[in-house]
């Protein structure tokens, strides 16, 4: 055998032994072709084996008949491979069939699903599993259900986080409004939390607010929290706790009348200016307005119209700067207030920083009185728009040593009415002293109560925009930066809106109509003369040679 003969040999052996090692699965690898790389894990999740002290197990509960008829477990599998690759021994992956043992996917608590099977013309049904579950030492988190990529790896992180450190991520909230229950009007937003891992707290105005509590979300009161109430929100503060503030100036009765009137603040709407955010006594209405129905008075039928004080936040409208919207993918909001960052005096407790979240579009107008705002109506909405045009700010964080709104004023008693029946007095429960020193704390203001509520799924629109960015608030405020720009990286692209700029969308259809009308077929006839040039040219010199 020569030389080249030889290495040839070696060289085919070399690629054999490789591709029996691919197809064996002990060496792989993925390619991302995606322009936000969606299918790969973010470093925090490559480099989850710096938290973990002992093996994390994760079982993938698959049935067989979803991997012939759908791409999307494969896919999972790759992902869980991916972590088991990356952790240095310290996951372990396993995939398995139930089959008939559902006593065990019973006992995690797996969610099966109806299945058609469709073969020769007969459809048969039939439930299947692909649910997940992460085991460490003797605690575990369920998936019960996951059938897409979406925010998997959200999922899994924090999941595998949550258990290395011992802690369940917990959340408390207080929904003021009394026609706005926690569980009905926010029950959709409550799934969500559950479903990321989340233990909601429910808390009552009022009531008392676990100093161990990571984040505390409150959604209205301006009309409902008293000062006993805002001392004991003022303390969480100043004990380091951190708050989203979803709250609105305007009421509007949605429930019955959709009659509007501006709100009496109880002394919340002065707490959170007195920290740096002043909500503004008006509405802000915009052109990139979301649909609502509408019955026609003449046709009887229902239309579906722009309705101005409805605010569709588009995706460029996001603060690119910031975690939390560095990757924005729009949301809803819904008689939302407008919002002003007024920091305090850095000399009051320390330095305090604070920006923009998002915003509306420069087209958006403010409504500061005769709060007409019944659909119908929709021709009285620009009465103040040539006066107060321009961009709004609708979302904002603070950072800091927050001041206290109630340093060196005596701590209040809650109260009882006085009535005929039933005289003044104060409740005999005290309430604790403020903290010696302040401590870092962080602030979200939304100015919109209604963007966790209900009426996400009344516009029939994506309410996991409204969802996934309230989750990342979450996230932020429990410190979990790192963890934040997982969840939106499957969103290669925002939602597709209309283009809600007259003059943008005249320009674009006019440059499409130019495009297509004119610019392409004269490229194609210049091409083509160009070429027909070329050869004649070229045949002319081959005869005079």
């Amino acid at each position: 055998m020569t030389k080249k003969q030889q290495s040839a040999v070696t060289i085919l052996s070399i690629l054999i032994m490789l591709l029996l090692l691919l197809v064996s699965r002990r060496i792989w690898f993925r390619g991302d072709l995606t322009a936000n790389n969606a299918y790969t894990l973010s470093p925090v999740s490559r480099n989850l084996y710096n938290e973990i002290d002992e093996e994390i197990r994760i079982t993938y509960f698959l049935s067989g008949k979803l991997l012939s008829v759908d791409p999307a477990p494969s896919e999972i599998t790759d992902l869980l491979r991916e972590y088991e690759a990356r952790s240095r021994g310290k996951i372990r992956v396993v995939v398995r069939d139930p089959g008939g043992d559902i006593q065990e996917v019973e006992r995690y608590g797996l969610v099966p699903q109806q299945f058609q099977d469709v073969k020769q013309d007969e459809a048969s049904f039939s439930m299947v599993y692909s649910g997940i579950v992460i085991e460490y030492l003797d605690k575990s988190e369920v998936l019960t259900w996951v059938f897409s990529l979406d925010t998997l790896e959200y999922d899994i992180t924090s999941r595998i986080r949550s258990l290395v450190r011992g802690k369940r991520r917990e959340l408390g909230v207080i929904a003021c409004e009394p026609q706005k229950d926690w569980n009905e009007y926010y029950g959709y937003f409550n799934q969500a939390l559950l479903e990321s891992g989340y233990s909601v707290l429910p808390l009552s105005p009022g009531e008392e607010i676990p100093d161990t509590l990571p984040v505390l979300f409150v959604f209205g009161g301006v009309e409902e929290l008293d000062e006993y109430s805002l001392y004991r929100i003022d303390r969480y503060i100043q004990l380091g706790g951190r708050v989203l503030f979803a709250v609105e100036s305007v009421d509007m009765d949605f429930f019955s009348t959709w009659e509007a009137r501006l709100k009496k603040d109880e002394g919340l709407l002065s707490m959170i200016s007195y920290y740096g955010a002043t909500v503004g006594q008006s509405l802000v209405l915009d052109r990139a307005a979301l649909p609502v129905p509408y019955q026609d008075p003449v046709s009887r039928q229902i239309l579906q119209i722009p309705y101005a004080p409805w605010v569709a936040v588009l995706e460029h409208q996001g603060n690119k700067d910031h975690v939390l919207t560095s990757k924005f993918g729009g949301l809803d909001l819904f008689w939302a207030s407008p919002l002003t960052l007024t920091l305090p005096d850095p000399g009051t407790t320390g330095e305090l920083t604070g920006e923009a979240l998002f915003t509306s579009t420069p087209r958006a107008w403010l409504m500061t009185k005769d709060f007409t705002l019944r659909p119908e109506q929709h021709d009285l909405f620009d009465a103040e728009a040539d006066i107060s045009e321009g961009e709004k700010i609708l979302a904002l964080t603070l950072e800091g040593r927050f001041p206290s709104w109630f340093a060196d004023v005596e701590k209040p008693r809650r109260q009882t009415g006085e009535t005929e029946d039933e005289p003044w007095t104060a409740l005999p429960e005290e309430l604790p002293d403020m903290p010696v020193e302040t401590k870092e704390s962080r602030i979200v203001v939304v100015g919109d109560a209604d963007i966790g509520g209900a009426l996400v799924t009344y516009t029939q629109r994506q309410q996991r925009l409204n969802f996934d960015f309230l989750l990342q608030v979450a996230d932020w405020l429990g410190n979990d930066d790192d963890i934040v720009g997982i969840r939106n990286r499957h969103s290669g692209s925002g939602r597709l809106d209309r283009i809600t700029d007259e003059l943008k969308r005249e320009g674009t259809m006019l440059f499409s109509r130019l495009l297509n009308v004119f610019i392409l077929p004269l490229c194609i006839i210049i091409t083509g003369a160009y070429r027909i040039f070329k050869r004649k040219n070229k045949k002319e010199q081959s005869h005079a040679l």
